[in-house]
């Protein structure tokens, strides 16, 4: 007698991952290179009114996340922009660039927030800047193996760290408050068309330092009840951050003035010295290397989930798959996330890093307000968990604002940043058509 073939099961992603430990992972992500390291570099763009680019970062992503609560709950997947993307235009080209898009932002954000990592490293030990920063994404690419249990405990902890610096810093600024003019800028630092506002353009830098909510999605397949977990911790860790953050800025500005904060290698740690002494400004460098690290870690595990979903999805090779019967991670795709990012740490300028970092994700927000427009036409009846207010009929007012906004944020941007980032993009379309072409002939 025949007996059917037993059916073989792919140990799949394992749920581990609460409301609480969800938030605390965007809180970690967003908390990281922006605040402690990229201060400095958007201080000397925006001056003493550096607070009120964080504002206007805080709106622009607000608008977004919006859409990827929305989004988020209709899709509880992994590879996040891929399925958004493919569900509201159908068009497996258009999903994989932007997906591809995504990839590249990502490792190049694990780059940026090494270098930031590396800058307070040397102040304890000059002349390793490049090996602290190919090390950190080394190791903590190991702890990304290790599992996604491991590693929300070793955010928790580190988020709680990072965060303890920053109420540091706001404490350490209240006798200093009123002490400088918050409205004063530099002179206007250039962009393509010149005449756009500093504040404008540091918001452009700093919205580096929101990064991370959007991460939360490609978490989803490791999450209890991502339907609704992960949007409401998209909208809760955004909204803690951006009140530290505009706290933080006005504390900074208030200690230092925003020259001093500008030409310094490990801006928070200076903040501290110049209230309390040397001893403060150790204490603020190591609370500086656990929240650039807690970042890094972050973005690792995010952009090595996200390979996993495009491979899964069926638009990368199926070994990016393969998960480790061991630690149930996904090993190659870790690898991969590892060596492409610190092919980036090579260009060592954490502001050019940066600025690279931010035209992808700007692209991708772009395409993410896009689809929640295209969805509500094309699913009207589709389960949302979470719906993006103010519509005029089906039309959602909230997502137009925010992909307008996300194109006329690309022009605060350098023009070799653009056109770098223009040449990688341009990358991924000879790799989709190479592996639909294979896929093509492996189906005949």
């Amino acid at each position: 007698m025949h007996q059917p073939k037993p059916q073989i099961v792919r140990p799949g992603l394992h749920r581990s991952i609460n409301l609480w430990e969800a938030t605390i992972y965007g809180v970690g992500i967003i908390l990281g290179a922006g605040i402690y390291a990229l201060i400095g570099e958007a201080a000397g763009i925006a001056g003493n009114a550096l607070w009120l680019s964080f504002i206007l970062s805080s709106i622009i992503a607000a608008f977004t996340a919006l859409s990827y609560a929305e989004l988020s709950g209709m899709f509880p997947r992994e590879a996040a922009e891929y399925v958004y993307m493919q569900a509201s235009f159908r068009r497996n080209s258009i999903a994989f660039l932007v997906s591809w898009i995504a990839l590249f932002a990502g490792v190049v954000s694990v780059a940026a927030v090494a270098l930031g990592f590396a800058g307070y490293f040397t102040q304890f030990f000059p002349g390793l800047f490049m090996p602290a920063a190919l090390g950190l994404i080394a190791v903590l690419s190991v702890v990304n193996f290790v599992g996604i249990k491991e590693s929300a405990i070793f955010n928790t902890v580190f988020t709680l760290v990072e965060t303890a610096g920053l109420f540091i810093i706001v404490a350490i600024g209240i006798p200093f408050l009123g002490s400088v003019d918050y409205f004063e800028i530099p002179a206007a630092s250039e962009s393509i068309f010149g005449f756009l506002s500093p504040i404008a353009i540091a918001a452009a830098l700093i919205f580096f330092a929101y990064i991370g909510f959007e991460d939360l999605a490609n978490i989803t397949e490791e999450t209890v009840n991502p339907r609704k977990t992960i949007p409401a911790a998209m909208l809760l860790s955004l909204a803690i951050s951006t009140v530290l953050y505009i706290l933080v800025s006005v504390s900074a500005v208030s200690v230092v003035g925003w020259q001093q904060l500008s030409e310094s290698a490990a801006p928070m740690a200076l903040v501290a010295q110049e209230a309390f002494g040397q001893d403060a400004f150790t204490l603020l460098a190591v609370i500086a290397l656990f929240s650039t690290a807690n970042t890094v870690l972050i973005i690792l595990i995010a952009v090595s989930r996200r390979l996993y979903g495009m491979s899964e999805e069926k638009c990368l090779p199926s070994f990016l798959q393969k998960i480790n019967g061991g630690t149930r991670t996904p090993f190659i795709a870790i690898a991969l996330t590892m060596v492409f990012s610190m092919a980036f740490v090579l260009l060592r300028d954490i502001r050019a890093v940066a600025f690279l970092a931010n035209v992808g994700i700007f692209v991708i927000f772009f395409s993410v307000n896009c689809c929640v427009i295209a969805l509500r036409y094309a699913q009207p009846g589709a389960k949302r968990t979470f719906r993006v207010p103010f519509c005029i009929g089906r039309f959602p007012i909230l997502p137009l604002i925010g992909a307008v906004i996300c194109l006329g944020m690309l022009l605060q941007f350098p023009i070799d940043s653009l056109a770098i980032a223009a040449v990688a993009f341009a990358i991924g379309l000879p790799i989709y058509y190479v592996l639909n072409r294979k896929k093509r002939k492996t189906q005949e």
